[in-house]
Parts: structure tokens; C-alpha cells; sequence
């Protein structure tokens, strides 16, 4: 049974919880913000490539002419004679529909690390449409690369992948802290329009409506990282959630786990140099073996052998809704099928897996969830100017002399089992998500300093 002095001690332990709760949802706003707005508006801009990109590689991507589209190794004559290259593609995407063009793309080291030099051929007329560098194994065009560059390192390199990493491991607690403050406020009078609480309302309201979508934009986001993104890796690896991959050896074929994010991090997996002695009239000879073995999908990839004793890798690469992304392994000489993945075997875990990251990606439902990714990080911008601007008209006027709250001293005043508890949760935390542990360690240290430089002012005040 329960005593008063229990019940007293749970209530002031809420208390204090909350407490800390606030004053680290205040942290992170502040000192997080400007990476958060960053993050939300480059993703808006990532999120309405697909129209950007019709409108401005329009000549490159579309054609006008009408017909039955010629075999394959025309076309990749077509496009070795007017990049003056002697050499077999390293990818070949045909037209997926009329109207549409064939992506040839080479090796070519002049065009930078991990691209490819992608030549746009007409199918009906083998006119040359283009000539653009695309980026990685998913073959990005140049303006999405930017925009997916900046998204996700401010086009610093590995360096600037902190930016995002410390944006998405702060953006799930941002978010749940603000739901766990809006539910103990619950039920508050509705403030004046133009006071400070009504102010608070509206920003919490908001925070509500978005949260689920910003608990995913998280979850999802952190799956890229470097040092979180690792330890999610090795966790879904020993949890069997890989996502299975045809295998290109020759001999003892068997599944790998793929990479689920290549298509937006563009790993450098399958930029090897083909082997030698492939002919275009082979890549006709793959797609007809693929076409006969099941994959019907407009958008196709065929990847040559890398070398002499790899096979071909023949993959769907429709991720909208149905997904499609079966895949083949076909025999270099006889074009027999060696080993195949199909979407529909994959355990639940990585379909939710492909699911999750082209919904991130805005690809999945097409038009509306852009929509909807627009929606959510345009929340989370003016959840950050609101949340600037009911600090800057809060902060304490000059000369104040009230000592300021902070986490020191709250955790100060819980006892020794809650403070235990909240230590366990840190560390936890800070060992699955190294960025957060780190920016973690310096808002405590932040906060540790205000709180010494407040006792010594106060204690010169009084001396």
C-alpha cells in the first residue's frame, strides 16, 4: 500500500522528469534549430525533384518520335559512336514507354568518382538526346545529386554528414518530448490571441499534428547515417532483416544482402568495369532472358559481368507503388537464370525496410507523397521559427537576477534511483546514436557552466 510521503516523493519525481523534459526540448530547439530548418528545407527541395527534373531535362529524358524502338545494340552503337567510346556500357536502362529515351551510361573517369557518363538515346530514331554525368548505381541526374548532396552533407563530403546525423538523432526526441509536454498540458484554457501562452498552444499544436511524421523522418533518416546508420546496419544483419541481392558469382551462388539506400546514397557497388567481350547484341540477349524469366517492369537496369567470372544482374527499378525490384542473375554465355530475389519473398522487416526509405524519398506514392513530405518538413520550419520566436520574446529582460533552471540543478534534486535511471538512458542512448551522445555531453556541459556561473554570482551578490 501506498503511503503520502511515496506518493509525494512519485509526484515530485514527475515533476522534476518534466522539468528536465522542458528544459532539454528548449536545448535542442535552440541549438539544433538551424540544423533541423536546414535539413526540412533542402528536403522540401529533394522531395519536388521528380517535376524539377522533367522540366529541366526534358530534351533528354523525352522524345517525340513514334515506332517500334530499335534493338538494343543499335542503340548502344548509337551512343558509343557519339561519345567516341569503344567500350560496353556499364548500365543499360531501356526506354520504360514511348516517348521515353534509353539511358546508356559508361565508365568514364573524367566525369568524377562514383559517376557514370549516361548517353540519352532516342529508341525509334537513335538520335542522341543527351549527355549528362549521373551519380551511383541508382544513375541520379546532375540537379538532384545537388540538392541530395546538400540534404545530406551541405556538399562538404563525409564531414558534413554530421550536420544530418545530428539533425536526425535529435529529431524523434524533439518530436516525443513535445507530444509528453502537450499531454500534460492537455485541457489548459484557451489563451488570448496574442499572448505568450496562446503562442505556446499553437506551436504545440502544430507539433502534434506532425509528429508521427517527423518520429519517421527520424527513424528513416538516421538508416543513412554514418555512425547511427552503422549501428542499424549491424543490428538488422544479426536480426536477419537484410535485404536479399542475387549473387553474380559464377560458382556457389547464394543471396547477399543489398543495400537498401543505394538508391539514394549511390553507393559505388556495381561501378566496376565490365568484362571484356560483351557485345551490345547481349544486352538484347539479357533483357530478353529477364523479359522470359518474369521481369516485366517498364523500369529495367541490365548490369553486365563485372569480370570474367561474374554473371549478369538484370534488376527491376520501379519503387513506386507496387514495388518492383525482382532481380535476376543470368549465365554470361548461356543467359540461363543462375539466381533470382523477388519482392514478394522478401521478409516483412525488409520490405518495410524499401518501403520506409523510398517513402522518405517521396518516390512510393508519387504526387501525393511529395505532397506530404512537403507538408510535414514545412511543419517542422515553422515549428522552429515559432519556437525561436517565443524564446526571443521569453528570454529573461537584462539585469535579471533570477537563477536560470537548468538540468544540473534539476538532476540534482531526484533522487538516487530516478537519477540512476535517467543516467542508464543517456548512455544508452549515446552509445546507439554517437552524434546525439556527443552533442549530448556538450548541452550538459553548456548547461553545467551556466549553472556554476549562476551559484557564483549569487554568491557574490550576497557576500
Amino acid at each position: 500500500m501506498s503511503t503520502p510521503t511515496a506518493a509525494a516523493e512519485r509526484r515530485r519525481t514527475r515533476q522534476l522528469l518534466l522539468a528536465m523534459i522542458t528544459r532539454l526540448h528548449f536545448y535542442v530547439g535552440l541549438l539544433v534549430g538551424p540544423f533541423l530548418l536546414i535539413a526540412a528545407l533542402s528536403g522540401i527541395a529533394y522531395a519536388l525533384t521528380p517535376q524539377l527534373e522533367q522540366w529541366v531535362y526534358h530534351d533528354a529524358l523525352t522524345t517525340q518520335s513514334q515506332g517500334e524502338a530499335q534493338p538494343l545494340a543499335r542503340q548502344i552503337a548509337a551512343a558509343q559512336a557519339a561519345a567516341g567510346i569503344s567500350q560496353a556500357p556499364a548500365a543499360v536502362r531501356p526506354a520504360p514507354a514511348m516517348g521515353q529515351t534509353t539511358r546508356v551510361m559508361f565508365d568514364d573517369p573524367s566525369v568524377g568518382e562514383f559517376r557514370h557518363r549516361a548517353l540519352f538515346i532516342d529508341p525509334v530514331t537513335l538520335a542522341v538526346r543527351g549527355d549528362l554525368p549521373v551519380y551511383g548505381t541508382s544513375g541520379v541526374l546532375p540537379l538532384r545529386t545537388t540538392i541530395d548532396q546538400f540534404h545530406r552533407s551541405l556538399l562538404l563530403g563525409e564531414p558534413g554528414r554530421v550536420y544530418s546525423e545530428l539533425a536526425a538523432s535529435w529529431l524523434w526526441l524533439l518530436a516525443l518530448g513535445g507530444v509528453v509536454l502537450w499531454w500534460q498540458r492537455r485541457g489548459a484554457r484557451r489563451a488570448p490571441a496574442a499572448s505568450p501562452q496562446r503562442r505556446r498552444q499553437r506551436h504545440a499544436t502544430l507539433g502534434i499534428v506532425a509528429a508521427l511524421g517527423l518520429v519517421f523522418f527520424s527513424a528513416t533518416g538516421l538508416t543513412w547515417s554514418k555512425w547511427a546508420g552503422g549501428n542499424i546496419a549491424e543490428l538488422r544483419h544479426a536480426w536477419g532483416w537484410g535485404t536479399p541481392s542475387v549473387s553474380t558469382a559464377l560458382e556457389g551462388q547464394s543471396a547477399a544482402a543489398a543495400d537498401p539506400h543505394a538508391e539514394h546514397h549511390h553507393a559505388a557497388g556495381g561501378m566496376s568495369m565490365t568484362a571484356s567481350g560483351v557485345t551490345g547484341a547481349d544486352f538484347d540477349s539479357a533483357l530478353a532472358a529477364a523479359r522470359h524469366a518474369g521481369l516485366l517492369a517498364g523500369k529495367i537496369e541490365l548490369l553486365p559481368p563485372a569480370a570474367p567470372d561474374r554473371a549478369w544482374k538484370v534488376r527491376e527499378i520501379g519503387r513506386e507503388w507496387p514495388t518492383e525490384v525482382d532481380q535476376v542473375a543470368l549465365d554470361p554465355h548461356s543467359f540461363a537464370v543462375l539466381d533470382r530475389t523477388d519482392f514478394s519473398t522478401f521478409p516483412l522487416a525488409a520490405k518495410l525496410t524499401r518501403w520506409g526509405i523510398d517513402l522518405h524519398m517521396g518516390v512510393l506514392f508519387g504526387l501525393p507523397n511529395q505532397l506530404a513530405l512537403v507538408a510535414v518538413a514545412g511543419s517542422l520550419a515553422t515549428l522552429i521559427f515559432w519556437g525561436y520566436r517565443m524564446w526571443w520574446q521569453r528570454r529573461p529582460a537584462s539585469g535579471t537576477r533570477a537563477a536560470p533552471q537548468t538540468l544540473s540543478t534539476l538532476f540534482a534534486q531526484l533522487s538516487w534511483g530516478p537519477r540512476l535511471g535517467v543516467l542508464l538512458v543517456a548512455l544508452a542512448l549515446g552509445l546507439a546514436l554517437p552524434v546525439m551522445g556527443a552533442s549530448l555531453v556538450l548541452f550538459v556541459a553548456i548547461d553545467w557552466l551556466r549553472w556554476r556561473v549562476s551559484n557564483a554570482m549569487r554568491l557574490a551578490r550576497t557576500a
